[in-house]
């Protein structure tokens, strides 16, 4: 089955990216908070995402970035008892919106299936360049069917960092001083806009860590699982369990290497 839900993600995520590329030169955007858009581009893609998926299992429950109350929703489906067995697809119909709507060409659709609390199948779509990213649990990872491999860094003096900021980040907080501190640190650090896609990077061994101050379920969800079966390393910003919940997270291709990131993130004050 899980063989059958991945390829229906991944049919689900270019009907998806069909629909931001046709559209991207026509949207409208709007805010949703400070620095933090939506356009229609989000809400058609959205559309066609849920039909796809719920059309083919119309008993899977779906939480997507642009559903109203969509964090409510996620937080109690994860924290019912009753309702923890049910499959539940997690989606970011268009992750990395300011790009998009900048004309940057770094930007995709997000995927995933969570049961019980556990990732079981990731898709993340790139319809600019026509990269698609896939895991199953246990499965492994794979780019256009081609096995990933994180890369064998170990020292952060030697790595590419990906950082991230909440859409509202202020003057003085803690993710400033963070950012400052791996800056330093590392050989060199990206911004680049897209949560899913930093992580995805990483699977590829294109980057070899991610520091994510800030980030929501859909952002992450399908990412998190493609790159832990292609072999890297994800917990919690203070070393401690992932939770998809609240994915404030350290992702590094090796355990040393997510070491050396979480003892120098421990000292900023």
């Amino acid at each position: 089955m899980l063989q059958e839900y991945v390829n229906t993600a991944e049919s689900a995520a270019r009907a998806g990216g069909e629909i931001l590329m046709t559209m991207q030169n026509a949207v409208e955007a709007r805010s949703k908070g400070r620095n933090d858009l939506v356009t229609e581009a989000d809400l058609a893609s959205q559309q066609a995402i849920r039909d796809i998926l719920l059309g083919r299992y119309p008993d899977h429950g779906f939480v997507g970035e642009e559903s109203e109350g969509a964090i409510a929703e996620l937080n109690r489906s994860l924290g019912d008892p009753d309702r923890r067995d049910s499959f539940r697809w997690i989606v970011d119909p268009l992750d990395g919106t300011t790009n998009y709507i900048h004309g940057m060409p770094h930007y995709c659709v997000s995927i995933g299936l969570e049961q019980s609390g556990e990732l079981l199948v990731g898709v993340v779509f790139d319809p600019v360049s026509g990269e698609c990213f896939r895991a199953v649990r246990g499965g492994g990872a794979e780019l256009d069917g081609k096995p990933l491999a994180v890369s064998g860094c170990r020292q952060v003096n030697e790595a590419l960092v990906a950082f991230g900021f909440a859409p509202d980040v202020r003057p003085g907080a803690p993710e400033v001083a963070q950012f400052l501190a791996i800056m330093h640190a590392c050989r060199s650090i990206r911004r680049m806009g897209s949560a899913a896609l930093n992580l995805c990077y990483i699977a590829a061994g294109r980057m070899d860590a991610y520091v994510a101050g800030c980030a929501k379920a859909w952002d992450v969800a399908a990412g998190a699982l493609i790159v832990r079966e292609a072999g890297g390393y994800i917990t919690g910003i203070d070393g401690g369990g992932f939770d998809l919940r609240f994915p404030h997270f350290i992702c590094a291709a090796t355990p040393l290497l997510h070491g050396h990131l979480l003892a120098i993130l421990a000292q900023v004050e």
